[in-house]
């Protein structure tokens, strides 16, 4: 019995030995000097796999970049944009850098691409009052302009055109081969845009946009190829200076741990990639009577416009919705930008673009105040609920028929008044207490033309004509009856017309 405990220990005792002797080869295989992960990874199946892969780390390559030769607050914490102080009127460069790389947009190869520079509202609120806020300002600043190119200082920039109708922009084309800085001045200052002026640092912020397009098979250069802005706050001259270094001040007391959350200011503000600035002729103020073709979007929207001459005071159509004042919920997108052209509110097209009847027709007038500021705002929530305007005079008048003329004669001989004669009145609503209205809606009610109409006379005591003027106009009797005769001109060329 000891014998056979004894050769079940040796047994046992063996086993563990080469059970220990396994690990041990199991440890000496996988050891750190045997064992790499990238020599895993290089096998041809991870190789395979890895390369079909996006790389994450490979960064989107812009084809230009603009440096504005400006220095960034320091008071700015990490991963805020940038702010950059710029002083009224003062000149800043703007470099404008070819960053393509080899075989990028080969197409402007030894072309001009054209750029556009603005100043644009940083806040969303003041961005849809753009349009009333821009009109302010120019009526205060009557001849200046928010933006300027300093065209002496500037370096490769050609043909420089200034839209008289969008104060806040400028355009130029350059050669992305050469050396292009652009110096920029703008003459707004922040406090200018807010209630209360309480300085510089309570004033709104603006952005400077720089907007690249290229040169397309027709010849205009309308498509898109990079966008960048930056945020900035202009001070009265040498107010910028004295800001950033209140802000550098500041930061100097600020502890170690403090100074971690801020970013450093850096001596030149880089432009940041954005979306295109949504232009369109309007977007400012009302385009000129020749619309520039270099100042409009790559998009342009053409709406026929019906025809706003009537004699109503409501100018009521046919009741549908492009003719009529009201705009029906069921409109669609484009009849809905015909509706706000024919009424005059061309300059909110582009806000209202995607827009159907039925959405604008939900806004409040508080939401229209605030979209639109407070004229534009009551105005148009009155067209929608088809608030019409009371005219300030109207008149009735009907065509005397030939007819009904020679039967007059005939009852004055007989004694018989009862001629039997329907006479048909059209009310005249006159917006205006003048004689060239009278004549225009005269033509309008009985479809005459108007270049024919030579003059128009009111028959006065014993038959006599009286030339109709202004002054009578205004001393109507509102409501008053008038019937119409019409007599051949002197001269054989069109007629005049008699009312009685």
């Amino acid at each position: 019995m000891a014998w056979v405990l004894k050769m079940d220990e040796v047994i046992e005792s063996g086993l563990v030995h080469d059970f220990d002797a396994s690990l041990s080869g199991i440890g000496q295989e996988l050891g750190a000097g045997a064992y790499s992960m990238s020599d895993v990874l290089a096998l041809p199946i991870f190789k395979q796999e890895d390369s079909s892969l996006p790389q994450e780390n490979e960064a989107k390559h812009p084809p230009f970049q603009y440096v504005m030769c400006a220095a960034t607050s320091p008071a700015v914490k990490l991963y805020d944009e940038t702010l950059t102080y710029l002083n009224q009127g003062q000149s800043y460069e703007i470099r404008m850098l070819d960053n393509r790389k080899a075989g990028d947009i080969p197409e402007i190869n030894g072309k001009l691409v054209k750029s556009i520079i603005r100043v644009v509202f940083h806040d969303r609120r003041l961005q849809y009052t753009e349009h009333q806020q821009l009109e302010g300002w120019k009526w205060n600043r009557p001849g200046d302009r928010l933006l300027d190119l300093d065209i002496p200082m500037s370096v490769g920039v050609i043909d420089i055109k200034t839209n008289p109708s969008q104060l806040n922009a400028v355009e130029f084309l350059w050669d992305p081969t050469k050396c292009t800085s652009a110096f920029i001045q703008v003459h707004c200052i922040s406090t200018e845009f807010t209630p209360r002026k309480h300085g510089g640092e309570k004033g709104v912020p603006f952005r400077i946009q720089v907007d690249t397009f290229k040169q397309t098979e027709n010849g205009e250069y309308t498509d898109h190829l990079h966008s960048a802005s930056c945020q900035i706050k202009v001070f009265k001259p040498k107010g910028a200076d004295r800001k950033q270094k209140t802000d550098r001040e500041k930061m100097e007391k600020r502890t170690a741990h403090e100074k971690e959350k801020y970013q450093p200011s850096y001596d030149t503000t880089v432009l940041t990639e954005c979306s295109p600035w949504p232009d369109t002729p309007t977007t400012f103020v009302n385009s000129s009577p020749t619309p520039a073709p270099a100042f409009t979007s790559a998009q342009h929207n053409t709406y026929s416009v019906p025809d706003s001459n009537s004699s109503s005071p409501n100018h009521q159509g046919d009741g549908s919705s492009q003719g009529s004042g009201d705009l029906h919920p069921s409109a669609t997108i484009q009849e809905t930008q015909q509706w706000l052209l024919k009424h005059r509110f061309s300059t909110y097209t582009r806000l209202f673009s995607n827009f159907s009847g039925a959405d604008l027709l939900k806004l409040t007038r508080e939401d229209l105040v605030q979209i639109c500021g407070p004229a534009d705002g009551i105005r148009l929530y009155n067209a929608l609920k088809s608030r019409s305007v009371r005219p300030r005079l109207t008149i009735y008048v009907c065509q005397e028929p030939l007819r009904s003329l020679q039967l007059e004669r005939q009852d004055a001989g007989n004694g018989d008044s009862s001629n039997g004669a329907i006479y048909v009145y059209h009310a005249i609503y006159l917006e205006e207490m003048a004689a060239s209205e009278v004549t225009r809606k005269l033509a309008l009610a009985f479809n005459i033309p108007l270049h024919q109409i030579n003059q128009v006379y009111r028959q006065g005591p014993t038959g006599i004509h009286i030339l109709v003027n202004d002054q009578m106009v205004q001393n109507f009797q509102d409501e008053s009856c008038f019937l119409f005769t019409t007599i051949k001109a002197e001269n054989g060329e069109g007629f005049h017309i008699i009312l009685k």
